[in-house]
């Protein structure tokens, strides 16, 4: 199992590694030319490393930069530039404060200006201008209504994107009559660009009866101010955009069945769109790594079976965790006595929910670990506790926050 749990960190190091945006941006701006005066704005978790790449390609080209990333992910100053940190998954005042230097920037540019926007996975809660009406704590709770309700990152988008002033092609229109450069990293399956990071600089697809389909959906509660938002129909033409979409969760699964490959298993992608709950995907991912113990697949020894996307949690307990650490748990009871498989999990940003860690990993040896230390992996997954259920037992899967954001990955490992 040593070897194992050795590849399982080789694996997850170097997709990481290999889906940093450094080399992205800097591919997506070799042969640009900027003729006009350039400016930069960057928002999301990779935003700092967006930026940084960006400045080590144009230097002193860029006039001006506004940085809006997460706490704790930004690595230093970079010349030029104005770095806020903020919220994540939930606004707050930084949010609002960053944001507001953005639009201040975009409300300057004129014919003569152009604007570099870097968007990556995290801009819909770090680049927010509530709507007239509507306050940072209404935009708070109706995001924490949204998460605990289970909603897949396109509904939570769809309605986040009608409460704002820089969503759903907003910004873009604030930027006016500057061109802007739009040069993103994909954390939404499919790549929706009116989705990822809510379409700041995109028209948007949906209607306000989409929207309304949400809200009956998942019950949602609200005010009357956002409930006039939410009917008022957002932009559907956007006409001084380009974008370049750099990196998504379909790169992620191609470096790991690479690096599988070179560690001496033969890698199979299954899927790069799994969308469903975390728990069944964990349950699945249990029964193939059966199957494959059992011979009734095609798939031989070592193999590596690789699956992207994003899981959802439906939140019935009050215990902490997140999608990629309840994603492994729940695989742990079907794999429990197998030899030689290990099922892992993880956020390519380095952060799983509202904690510390990037995912989980588990074996045929998890439950017996629970039970040695009075544990029952069932009443930790009801108590959505997945992150103190494998902390207790040292599966949890830590890498600090990454410079990325390309979606999740699991990961069966059969030798």
């Amino acid at each position: 199992m040593e070897q194992l749990y050795r590849d399982a960190d080789t694996l997850i190091k170097r997709s990481i590694e290999a889906n940093l945006p450094q080399a992205a941006v800097q591919n997506a701006l070799a042969g640009r030319r900027f003729s006009k005066s350039l400016y930069l704005v960057a928002i999301g978790k990779a935003a700092w490393n967006m930026a940084r790449a960006a400045h080590d390609a144009l230097g002193d080209r860029i006039k001006r930069g506004i940085v809006i990333t997460k706490y704790a992910h930004s690595q230093g100053d970079i010349p030029g530039m104005e770095i806020i940190e903020a919220g994540h998954p939930l606004s707050d005042e930084n949010t609002i404060a960053g944001t507001q230097k953005a639009i201040e920037l975009a409300r300057s540019l004129g014919e003569q200006d152009e604007l570099l926007f870097l968007i990556s996975g995290g801009g819909s809660a770090l680049f927010e201008a509530p709507l007239p009406g509507v306050t940072l704590e209404d935009i708070v709770d109706i995001n924490s209504q949204l998460l605990a309700s289970g909603a897949d990152i396109v509904e939570i988008n769809m309605i986040r994107k009608r409460l704002s002033g820089v969503k759903a092609g907003r910004f873009a229109q604030l930027c006016m009559p500057a061109s802007v450069f739009t040069v993103v990293l994909s954390d939404v399956l499919g790549d929706r660009l009116d989705s990822i990071a809510s379409g700041p600089a995109v028209p948007d697809q949906s209607t306000a009866a989409d929207a309304q389909t949400v809200i009956n959906k998942y019950s949602l509660t609200m005010t009357d101010a956002m409930k006039n938002h939410l009917n008022q129909e957002t932009p559907k033409q956007i006409d001084n955009v380009e974008t370049v979409i750099t990196g998504s969760v379909r790169t992620l699964c191609n470096s790991a069945a690479d690096i599988a490959a070179g560690l001496g298993y033969t890698p199979h992608i299954l899927c790069a769109n799994m969308n469903c709950e975390a728990r069944e995907a964990g349950r699945l991912a249990a029964s193939i790594a059966q199957q494959i113990g059992d011979g009734a697949l095609s798939y031989q020894r070592p193999c590596a079976v690789i699956l992207g996307g994003e899981t959802v949690v439906h939140l019935r307990g009050k215990g902490k965790g997140g999608r990629n650490q309840e994603l492994a748990l729940a695989a742990a009871e079907g794999i429990a006595g197998m030899e030689n498989t290990l099922i892992l999990s993880f956020g390519s940003d380095g952060t799983d929910g509202p904690t510390d860690a990037a995912g989980g990993m588990v074996d045929g040896c998890t439950i017996d670990d629970f039970r040695k230390k009075g544990l029952n992996a069932n009443k930790i997954l009801d108590n959505n506790d997945a992150y103190h259920g494998l902390k207790a037992i040292e599966r949890l899967i830590i890498t600090g926050p990454t410079g990325t954001n390309v979606n999740d990955m699991a990961v069966i490992l059969c030798r």
